[in-house]
Parts: C-alpha cells; sequence; structure tokens
C-alpha cells in the first residue's frame, strides 16, 4: 500500500472576483451598518463561507417576508429576478446588490435584447438561483431554459426570427458549446451572445483541470454540494479519465482514496476560500504526501468595485480576515 508522493496545486484556483466582491460587501454592510444584515439566499455557495458570515451577523432569507422593515438587504452574487427587486424596493429596505457584474452583464443583454423583440434560449441548470434570477428579468415564456441537448428539440420558442442564446455564467465550456451547437442546428438564425456568458474564471479553473489531469492519478475539488462551478470541476476530471472527488472541507477525505495514487491534484470552486486548501494540503500531507508543487497558470488580476455607500477610504478590504482573501495563496 503506497501513500501520495506528490501534491500538485491548480492555478488558478478558489475565489474569483465576484466572490470576492460578493462576500465583501457583506462584511462591509456589517461593519458599516452593524448586525443583522440581511443575505437573500446564500451570498456564494459555501458552507465555510456562510458559517462565517452568519456567525458575524449575516441572516441568510429566500422570502422577503423574513426581513423586518428598515432593515440592509444584499442580493446574493447569482442575482436575482426582477419580481424580488421590486418587492425589496416596495418594502424600503436599504439595499445592496451583489450580483456578479458578470451575472449582471447577463442581464442588461437580455434587456436590450428583448427591447428589439427577442425571445431566449437559456442553458442552464433548473432551479439554481442564477438561473432563475435571470430568467426571471423577462415575463414567464420569453426565456426557454434547455439543461442539454436533449432539451433542444422539446422547446417551442413563439418565433424563430429573432432568437438569442445565453448561458449560465458557470456551466462547463464544452457541455455548453455542445448544447449551443445543437441549437444553432435547429434554429440557424439564432443570436449567439457578444461575448461568451460563461465567466472567465469557470473557464480558467476549467483549463487548468485540462491541464493538470494528465499529471495526476486523482483530484481532489473543493467546494460545497451546492457549487456548480465546483460540481463541473470534479465532471470534467472524470470526463477526461481522472478520479476526482469533491470536499466541503478537510475532514471528508478518505485515506482509501489516496492508496496506490503518488500525484495529487488539488483545486477549489470560485466560492471556496483559500484557507480549506490549506486544510485539505496538511490532511494529505499527514496521509503520506512529502511535497507540494504549483502548476503554473494564468494569474488573475481582474477586481471588481464595492457598490456606492460601502466603498472604502481605506485600504482595500480583507474579506474574512487574510486566511479567506482572494489574493491569498496557501503556499
Amino acid at each position: 500500500m503506497s501513500s501520495p508522493q506528490e501534491i500538485i496545486l491548480s492555478e488558478p484556483r478558489s475565489f474569483c472576483a465576484g466572490v470576492d466582491r460578493a462576500i465583501g460587501i457583506v462584511e462591509r454592510a456589517l461593519g458599516k451598518f452593524s448586525a443583522p444584515i440581511y443575505v437573500h439566499h446564500e451570498i456564494v455557495h459555501n458552507t465555510y463561507v456562510i458559517n462565517e458570515l452568519r456567525g458575524k451577523g449575516a441572516i441568510f432569507i429566500e422570502d422577503l417576508d423574513d426581513v423586518p422593515p428598515g432593515a440592509t438587504l444584499v442580493f446574493s452574487a447569482h442575482g436575482v429576478s426582477k419580481a424580488i427587486q421590486h418587492g425589496a424596493q416596495a418594502r424600503g429596505f436599504q439595499i445592496f446588490d451583489a450580483t456578479c457584474p458578470l451575472v449582471t452583464k447577463v442581464h442588461v443583454e437580455v434587456a436590450e435584447l428583448h427591447k428589439e423583440g427577442y425571445e431566449f434560449i437559456m442553458i442552464g441548470h433548473k432551479g439554481h438561483p442564477e438561473v432563475d434570477g435571470t430568467m426571471g428579468q423577462l415575463d414567464s415564456g420569453i426565456i426557454h431554459l434547455v439543461e442539454d441537448v436533449a432539451d433542444v428539440a422539446r422547446i417551442q420558442p413563439t418565433q424563430t426570427d429573432k432568437l438569442a442564446v445565453v448561458t449560465q455564467t458557470t456551466l462547463s465550456v464544452d457541455d455548453a458549446a455542445e448544447i449551443a451547437t445543437a441549437i444553432k442546428a435547429r434554429f440557424p438564425l439564432v443570436r449567439s451572445p457578444k461575448q461568451q456568458d460563461i465567466c472567465y474564471a469557470t473557464q480558467n479553473r476549467q483549463n487548468a483541470v485540462k491541464l493538470m489531469s494528465p499529471q495526476i492519478d486523482i483530484l481532489i475539488v473543493v467546494g460545497s454540494p451546492t457549487s456548480s462551478n465546483s460540481i463541473r470541476l470534479r465532471d470534467l476530471a472524470v470526463k477526461l479519465g481522472t478520479e476526482a472527488y469533491m470536499v466541503d472541507d478537510a475532514t471528508e477525505l478518505q485515506p482509501e482514496w489516496f492508496e496506490g495514487k503518488s500525484h495529487v491534484g488539488l483545486t477549489a470552486g470560485a466560492s471556496a476560500p483559500e484557507i480549506l486548501i490549506k486544510q485539505v494540503i496538511d490532511r494529505t500531507k499527514a496521509l503520506g504526501a512529502v511535497s507540494v508543487r504549483k502548476m503554473a497558470g494564468i494569474e488573475e488580476t481582474i477586481k471588481f468595485p464595492l457598490p456606492k455607500g460601502l466603498k472604502l477610504d481605506g485600504p482595500t478590504l480583507d474579506v474574512l480576515g487574510g486566511d479567506l482573501h482572494a489574493g491569498s495563496r496557501c503556499c
């Protein structure tokens, strides 16, 4: 029975700019207005982050009726429907929108093309809050959701001259391309996005897994079960023939996974903080790993500003403490 010899760290990994901004909005609101701060849906899909913010006074809700009058409300990074926006405004809450700017870009595109008479085909996962938020930008029946190639044959738009495709930002790049090809085959006049909707961070992390897979015997993805982009990383590795597991934290690692495995790949979804990567490294070393090597990869330098009313006068916000800041790397 052999133990793992080397841990190979994916680059990039962990927080993206949109997640960093969203968590920063909640942290800054807690500091400026005091607890409690209400957040519509989990600010990002990570158990550790949610528990940390809950401990500092954030209250996560799904129903606006659970927010008391005069409260401060933050919309999650996934975006919300027009109905939620209007309902919150009507109740007079102080609102800060933590929607990822790349999701907002999709919402703006939908609004602009709708004015030109377009209907939409959205590639995404039913029930995901980002999909609900994007589809909720327009009246029911104008955006048609497809989850796979089979769905493309089933949808029935009211016209085919003005159809546009939009996508959930955290999809598998390859799966989305396959579905988009099927849409184009059925609806030749369909309009593709001006720029691909799948976000840069999702693409970068998937590309890193593609480069890493031939070098490793097993991949560990740090991410919560609700994190779409984390699930895509695990699924991609499996599709490439690499044994892969997704864990919320180091306590979920199973020693038998590493039996006979010399090279362990390690990555994290865009909503998983770097502190969890460090804990997984420590646990894997305890199981026998003797070295850690970083892959060469893209350095992400994108930063998104905080909303008006929360901008800092002093230094850059240290999100959830130094261990969790997007710019902090553990090794």
